[in-house]
């Protein structure tokens, strides 16, 4: 199974996706787009939530693209089955999705997804989310980001309540990183804004996700913008 440190590497195997939809023309859409990509082969589709799970859980692919609306099991529960808080070992999931509602996007991404695209964002974007997502960085339409900011930060009720204060202190460049994620940069962009290498990066969001408790870099964003680290450095 491709890695994500080889996804986008060259000579590396193309990155396997999963999609999940019920409509046959989406499918074939994003099947015929993706399988047109170097980097990126298509290994399995699904018309309902029941058997992308069985599927991803068999051929365990790189990314999973999951619709929302779909019979027999929604996308939101087969993305918590598939990259839950309670999964021993997550797949990487981008919901992928016409509906453009916060509380869609709040329950991918609380559920475990690495990534939150619409269905009209482009095919360009749509190999990106699977490249960030194999790369295990995460991409969220550009539309709901402002958005998704806004209700990450309002008040939540004691079920959704905010990740507590770091174990151990951040250091300042540590801070520097986990603002830059929680504002969408990859780490190639990190690196580049903040004259580092990609492996300082790499090092830096290790040692994060170690102090917060974090699986991932969309739960890294979380804690940043429950705790105001989101915004402009002062």
């Amino acid at each position: 199974m491709t890695t994500p440190n080889q996804a986008g590497g060259a000579g590396a195997p193309p990155i396997r996706v999963l999609i999940a939809d019920d409509q046959d023309m989406v499918r074939t859409g994003f099947r015929f787009f993706l399988d047109a990509q170097p980097d990126i082969t298509v290994v399995a589709e699904a018309a309902d939530g029941e058997e992308a799970v069985a599927l991803a859980r068999r051929l365990r692919p790189d990314v999973c693209l999951l619709d929302i609306r779909m019979p027999r099991l929604d996308g939101l529960a087969a993305t918590r089955l598939l990259a839950g808080p309670q999964v021993a070992d997550p797949l990487r999931v981008v919901v992928v999705t016409t509906f453009d509602l916060d509380e869609y996007v709040y329950g991918a991404l609380r559920g475990g997804a690495c990534g939150f695209l619409l269905k009209d964002s482009g095919p360009t974007l749509l190999a990106e989310a699977v490249r960030a997502a194999a790369a295990g960085d995460s991409l969220v339409s550009p539309s709901v980001t402002v958005r998704l900011l806004q209700h990450l930060t309002a008040p939540q009720p004691p079920a959704a309540a905010p990740r507590p204060a770091a174990a151990e202190p951040l250091t300042d460049r540590e801070l520097d990183v986990v603002r830059l994620v929680a504002l969408g940069r990859t780490n190639a962009e990190i690196a580049a804004e903040l004259y580092v290498s990609l492996s300082t990066v790499k090092t830096h969001l290790s040692s994060v996700q170690l102090k917060l408790g974090a699986r991932n870099r969309v739960e890294i964003a979380a804690w940043a913008w429950q705790h105001g680290h989101a915004g402009p450095r002062a």
